[in-house]
């Protein structure tokens, strides 16, 4: 089961509140702002800064 497009409508960066869209592998979530890719583990996107990665 993938994220679902109501889910991605309202995720936001936790750090600077900008939209997150699916990376095309589905591995994370990344910022359109700041670049910063939040992991996706068992379907739940993991929405901590702290475990974001910069790309």
């Amino acid at each position: 089961m993938a994220i679902s497009k109501e889910l991605l409508e309202i995720l936001v960066c936790p750090l600077c509140k900008a939209p997150v869209e699916l990376k095309q592998d589905g591995s994370g979530l990344k910022c359109s702002q700041c670049k910063r890719v939040y992991p996706v583990r068992d379907d739940i996107p993991v929405m901590l800064v702290d475990e974001a990665v910069v790309e």
